[in-house]
């Protein structure tokens, strides 16, 4: 019997334990919780299925190799003794990334050819724009050779083709829905869509829709694929039925395209709906009250800070008026802004890393 692969999920930093709740649930085994991201364990139909179903990963690695290597001659040796041809292909080309920290190999040029010329050895063709990407690091003299076995980032779901300004990525929009308590059972509405990621992926989230279900995987290139048996494992299960509704408006008329365009893609435009109103004015859908979750202009890319500060106290404002019962979660970059909504958030959540901006989560109990 093949010994279990150790398999690590990539989280955004600061939402590592969002996304080891989210393992944990969907039954993956021997999971550990780190700051970058959560390992666990399981053979290749589990690697397929955690590209498949998990909301919140940024991308799949999983471990070939792990051995101690202190100079580059003792790397070479035994890079070159691994069995390559388990895992890569011989008509499929490779490209090699490497980091060096704190060991006495410290030039990653170096280290990325000795690889290189392991893998030359082994009859697999390298090309400097493979999609397929061995990835290796080298930190106190360990060196460890992980496969990407997504390929794009797992984001990249092939469904939200049209995107406005600064769009949040669907994984981290997943990981923050699941730290504002999210599970699907509740309406949703975000008073300032933008390309409706939150509607979509609470409407996805409520019918158990796979968010790979519309795109291809790097493990698709790897010696260890069966077509057959992925394709019996990628079948969907019938959707959900939801009583609820996900909706969404903007002052942009041309945002709220994109978020109908983005919500007929994806399958879900029957459970979502999206409306040109100002935040002044949101209405939430029908129905018991549930989460309104909002990641408003933030004053770095978008907008500046001190004129942002009426658009949050608008939206607390409206959010007070009407919204009653509502549980209202905020993304933001300031605390003065939070401030500014005069809502009664709790404690923020964690620093989150949105493409070099620090963000984070802030709720309220129900209003």
């Amino acid at each position: 019997m093949t010994a279990p692969l150790e398999i690590f999920a990539v989280a955004a930093p600061g939402l590592a334990p969002a996304l080891a709740a989210e393992i944990r649930e969907a039954g993956f085994a021997s999971v550990v919780e780190s700051p970058a991201g959560v390992t666990f364990r399981g053979g290749w139909p589990e690697i397929w299925r955690a590209n498949l179903t998990l909301r919140g990963a940024t991308r799949i690695l999983v471990r070939l190799a792990a051995f101690r290597a202190m100079h580059p001659a003792q790397l070479d040796k035994r890079a070159t003794k691994l069995l390559w041809r388990d895992w890569l292909r011989p008509d499929i080309p490779v490209r090699v990334e490497a980091t060096c920290r704190k060991s006495r190999i410290y030039h990653a040029g170096a280290a990325t050819q000795r690889i290189e010329g392991a893998l030359t050895a082994a009859g697999i063709p390298l090309s400097p724009e493979a999609e397929l990407v061995l990835k290796v690091r080298i930190e106190d003299d360990l060196c460890t050779i992980s496969i990407d076995t997504s390929g794009a980032a797992l984001h990249k779901r092939g469904l939200k083709t049209e995107l406005n300004r600064a769009p949040m990525r669907e994984s981290l929009a997943a990981l923050f829905l699941r730290a504002a308590g999210f599970t699907g059972t509740e309406p949703l509405c975000d008073p300032m869509c933008g390309s409706g990621t939150f509607p979509i992926e609470a409407a996805e989230i409520a019918t158990g829709l796979f968010p790979g279900r519309a795109r291809s995987f790097a493990f698709e290139q790897l010696a260890s694929f069966d077509p057959e048996a992925w394709e019996t494992l990628r079948q969907p299960p019938p959707p959900r039925a939801t009583p609820h509704r996900f909706t969404g408006s903007d002052r942009d008329q041309g945002a709220v395209a994109m978020s109908r365009a983005n919500a007929e893609r994806a399958g879900v435009a029957a459970l979502t709906g999206f409306e040109l109103r100002p935040v002044s004015e949101a209405m939430p859908p029908e129905g018991k009250p549930g989460l309104v979750i909002a990641n408003p202009p933030y004053g770095g890319r978008i907008g500046n800070k001190k004129a942002l500060a009426g658009l949050y106290a608008a939206f607390g404002q409206r959010m007070k008026s009407g919204f009653p019962g509502w549980r209202v979660a905020l993304i933001t970059t300031d605390a003065g802004l939070a401030r500014a909504t005069g809502l009664p958030f709790g404690p923020p959540g964690p620093v989150v890393d949105h493409g070099g901006t620090k963000i984070r989560l802030w709720q309220t109990p129900r209003l």
